[in-house]
């Protein structure tokens, strides 16, 4: 289940930018060769049957985003974030619109209920989602390059290992809003995917972008002295599924354990930014008035 800042399986995640801006990006994923074929082909099942059950369960989600200096240590004190969080399954999907989105409702900030004055922060989750793993599905496919990478490990288990390559980088797409940017950049991403070789499951997901992008500021954002350019330096996303065992009926899933993602951003506000996503408290709904963890 993930999503966020972290960037549109495609990759996303929030970032401050230079002047009190910030950016939240959005990277892209994979098509297929040679002898990744069958591997995927059973991925992409695997992906589909996840959905499918999935969007039954509910989680909660803790949201860690720390500011980092440059030697990549923390700056000052973290923001602390707890939603409830779910997944939902439209299969019908169409268009660059994501077949499976990960739905947040804010619990916390900082240990504290939210107030009606709390407004959400540049570099805090949407409410609304892509889930990481849609871009394995069979009509998401076609726009990366796939190709084996041998067996690995995770964990001390055997595990099957794909990298992914986007095969065309595409124009980035900006949104402002007041002191926030939205940067979808779409055709760069790379990647490798670990999944166990007997049920295809997968058991970790890592995601890079393919190299730096610059992103022109616009001149009524920018400040006296500041650049005419952000420079998106790195963005680097790691997630780890754990299994969890839910009764009654007895079923044991893969599920998110934690996304660690990492953006570096030049010319900007806050150039360093660590964003953690920790996932616990799973439960089930079995019917509409049961749950089950």
């Amino acid at each position: 289940m993930a999503g966020s800042p972290i960037v549109h399986r495609l990759l996303r995640f929030a970032i401050p930018l230079a002047a009190g801006l910030t950016l939240v990006c959005a990277v892209g994923v994979a098509e297929q060769s040679g002898g990744a074929d069958q591997t995927l082909d059973r991925m992409s099942d695997y992906v589909e049957q996840y959905y499918s059950r999935a969007q039954s369960i509910v989680s909660e989600e803790t949201v860690t985003v720390q500011r980092l200096q440059r030697d990549l240590t923390s700056d000052g004190f973290a923001r602390r974030l707890v939603y409830e969080l779910r997944v939902e399954w439209n299969p019908s999907a169409a268009g660059d619109d994501s077949p499976a989105t990960v739905s947040r409702q804010l619990l916390t900030i900082n240990g504290k209920a939210p107030r009606p004055k709390d407004k959400p922060e540049c570099l805090d989750p949407r409410s609304v989602s892509p889930e990481p793993l849609a871009f394995l599905l069979p009509d998401r496919r076609h726009k990366y390059s796939f190709k084996s990478a041998g067996v690995g490990h995770v964990d001390g288990r055997a595990v099957v290992m794909v990298d992914y390559r986007s095969l065309r980088a595409e124009e980035p797409k900006t949104e402002w809003r007041d002191e926030c940017v939205s940067i979808d950049l779409p055709g760069r991403a790379r990647g490798r995917v670990w999944a166990d070789p007997e049920s295809a499951a997968i058991v970790r997901l890592d995601e890079q972008l393919t190299g730096m992008v610059d992103i022109p500021v616009p001149r009524k954002k920018q400040h006296p002295g500041t650049p005419a350019y952000m420079t998106i330096e790195r963005a680097d996303m790691s997630i780890m599924y754990r299994p969890v065992t839910f009764r009654d009926p007895d079923e044991t899933l893969l599920l998110p354990a934690t996304i660690s993602s990492l953006a570096i951003v030049r010319n900007s506000g806050s150039p360093r930014v660590r964003i953690t996503q920790s996932f616990s408290n799973y439960r089930r709904f079995v019917t509409a008035t049961r749950i089950v963890r």
